[in-house]
């Protein structure tokens, strides 16, 4: 923090010479240089300004952030967040107001007209730099935003960046690897260590505020039921008991008690859960818009309690699903009194536009205080259920809905018109910006938008930070089957084995092949690896498929073969010529009949380092790991499945059994003692 400070007193003593000018100028309106009025009041917050004057009132410096010369309430941090508010809102014009309920992507050639023309403060970071030059860049812009007449930061946002994904996809996870790098999600719920959850969150937290980004737009909360959806890999499994208490962690490790100017503000996703999807079909495409509950309480007892469990740990906003909750094929989930008429349960729009979702069911019977984010494009290319309505009657539909905040929007003049035409009165937009300046309030930003790049860097790459992160990729690797007793790979066996490696991945396999084989080479040089099946005495073969949605739109294939990038009748090959560790990426439960059967020892990862799958299959750390999800029996399993409910709660002989007679259902994970 030394250049930071150095920095801030000579900033203090300039803009000091500035703001006793203008206290003179305004007619002494610092005569006292005594301050008692904040005795036994908050502690004074960090309080930095590269572009705005300060003001000094006895030993408590404050931002003039429209500079005037005196210190209005939405500058004084002795006041409380509703009071600073209340004196807020009614100093921005109605342009101000639409704009900060828009958030997009950041455009690093248009970020004066974002902030300064649409009133934008809401910024998504979709791009990889490094934590100092994220720091570097948001210094840049909040300088920006500081200039602006009111003074009013900026809040970066972003997918998670923490975790390693094996497929980076837009509003998914973009980033990985800059900042301390954790297993997948899945891989920290096989971890079942909820203290381990807690340390990555604030590990995470603090090197996100670091770098300059305060709001993350995650974890995907919602409860994985359907099988063959493509967004398992980003959600914590299929038991709601295991996602709430995570869903708890994630959100105390991350904002704190209450937010502050160390916390990263929580969008949990995506409300009321989107494991429930029509035969896997991604939402983000018409084609998967319908999400049906066929099992009468399903939502209630599956999707909803991780989001309870959030809302009761102070989530600061929840984003709402793509899509529309179907009466045809869903059994009673709602309360009566919530249904739409004595014979529709649901109002078959999207999320964002659903008010009997949003309102009476989030806050009305939930308790929601925060506010609500939609999900990107609603009010473009993904408006299901709305399409035939105007831009401006789609911002009319989704505020009264109980959307506050519209993702990956940059043009708010569509909710401007919708003023201007009586669609909805500018006083409707109060709610939604006085939730939006809380948090901006609540998370220091008014007084100290701006990081040390230096310090940002050295906390993203704190060895500390990693080592803790490597616990939990190997407390995630998870044993399934060791019934001939293959693993562990001991020193005494690997002296007399000849190993063969592989890697199936579809088009990366050869890569991931060979990096797999040098970091072997690297890590343990003891270990003999041979290029060819006719030279090895035994094989280590890591499937590392991916979900793939039928041209045709009718489903998503998650059998083990080509369209998942498996080589199926390549790995039986390895499997019955030597006895073959099979280790399978489970970030989905794929069907895995036809390899699993000829292996001589079976584990599941859940995108870990491979440094981490090593030292577990050479013995050096014990598994402990437990499935998230449950695997399904084969194809015929994923057909039947009710998709609404989790894989140990089907009502048919749905999981997979192995040859050991152990079931591989949630919960399930050997070790090597006992």
């Amino acid at each position: 923090m030394a250049k930071k400070s150095k920095r801030l007193r000579k900033m203090v003593m300039s803009s000091l010479i500035t703001s006793v000018a203008a206290a003179t100028l305004a007619g002494g309106a610092f005569a006292s240089p005594l301050d008692h009025s904040n005795a036994g009041g908050k502690k004074a917050p960090s309080v930095e300004a590269h572009v705005k004057p300060t003001i000094k009132i006895g030993q408590r410096l404050f931002k003039d952030l429209n500079a005037n010369g005196k210190l209005d309430p939405y500058e004084d941090w002795r006041l409380s967040t509703e009071k600073r508010v209340a004196d807020l809102l009614p100093r921005m014009s109605m342009e101000e107001k639409a704009g900060i309920m828009q958030i997009t992507s950041l455009s690093t050639t248009a970020i004066n007209d974002y902030i300064n023309k649409r009133h934008i403060r809401y910024l998504i970071i979709r791009d990889n730099p490094s934590a100092a030059a994220l720091a570097e860049r948001a210094n840049q812009y909040q300088e920006i935003a500081e200039a602006s007449p009111l003074g009013i930061p900026i809040v970066f946002t972003s997918n998670p960046r923490n975790n390693i994904n094996e497929q980076n996809e837009f509003g998914i996870s973009e980033a990985s690897g800059q900042f301390s790098t954790w297993p997948g999600t899945l891989g920290l719920a096989a971890t079942r260590d909820l203290s381990l959850i807690r340390d990555f969150a604030e590990i995470a937290a603090d090197e996100w505020r670091a770098a300059g980004i305060q709001k993350n737009y995650g974890y995907q909360i919602e409860t994985a039921t359907e099988p063959r959806w493509r967004r398992i890999s980003g959600t914590f499994g299929e038991d709601p008991t295991l996602n709430a208490k995570i869903a708890k962690e994630l959100v105390l490790g991350f904002q704190g008690e209450e937010l502050s100017s160390k916390s990263v503000a929580q969008t949990v996703k995506h409300f009321p859960g989107d494991g429930a999807v029509v035969r896997g079909l991604d939402p983000h495409n018409e084609a998967g818009q319908f999400a049906t509950y066929p099992t009468p309480g399903s939502l209630y007892k599956y999707q909803l309690p991780p989001f309870q469990a959030a809302i009761d740990a102070g989530v600061s906003s929840v984003m709402s699903y793509y899509n529309v909750p179907k009466n045809e094929g869903s059994a009673a989930q709602l309360p009566r009194e919530l249904w739409q008429s004595e014979t529709q349960q649901f109002e078959e729009v999207a999320g964002a536009y659903n008010k009997t979702l949003l309102t009476d069911l989030l806050r009305d019977r939930m308790g929601f205080k925060g506010y609500v984010n939609s999900d990107s494009g609603v009010l473009t290319n993904r408006d299901w259920g709305v399409h035939n309505l105007t831009i401006e009657e789609k911002f009319a539909k989704a505020i009264d809905a109980g959307t506050n905040i519209f993702s990956d929007n940059n043009d708010p003049s569509g909710l401007i018109s919708a003023v201007n035409k009586g669609l909805i009165k500018e006083k409707d937009l109060g709610p939604s910006v006085s939730q939006l300046l809380t948090e901006i309030f609540n998370l220091g930003l008014f007084e100290d938008p701006y990081t040390d790049p230096a310090e940002a860097q050295a906390i993203a790459s704190s060895e500390k930070s990693q080592a803790r992160a490597d616990e939990a990729h190997l407390k995630s690797v998870t044993l399934l089957r060791n019934n001939q007793g293959m693993l562990p790979l001991t020193d005494e066996k690997i002296a007399h084995t000849k190993l063969y490696v592989e890697v199936f991945s579809g088009s990366n396999s050869a890569s991931r092949t060979e990096a797999m084989k040098k970091m072997i080479a690297k890590e343990d040089p003891t270990v003999t690896i041979v290029d060819t099946l006719g030279e090895a005495t035994a094989a280590v073969v890591w499937l590392r498929p991916s979900p793939y949605e039928l041209p045709d739109n009718s489903t998503v294939d998650i059998k083990l073969g080509t369209n998942t990038g498996i080589d199926v009748a390549k790995v039986k090959q390895i499997e019955e010529k030597v006895p073959t560790t099979l280790v399978i990426n489970m970030t989905n439960p794929w069907v895995i009949d036809e390899v699993e059967p000829a292996a001589a020892s079976v584990v599941a990862t859940y995108s870990v380092k491979a440094e981490a799958l090593l030292d577990v299959l050479r013995g050096r750390f014990n598994p402990t790991g437990k499935l998230p999800i449950t695997i399904p029996s084969n194809q015929e399993a994923v057909e039947m499945n009710a998709s609404d409910v989790p894989g140990y709660a089907e009502k048919f002989d749905y999981t997979y059994t192995n040859a050991a007679g152990d079931d591989y259902t949630f919960g399930f994970g050997l070790s090597y003692k006992k």
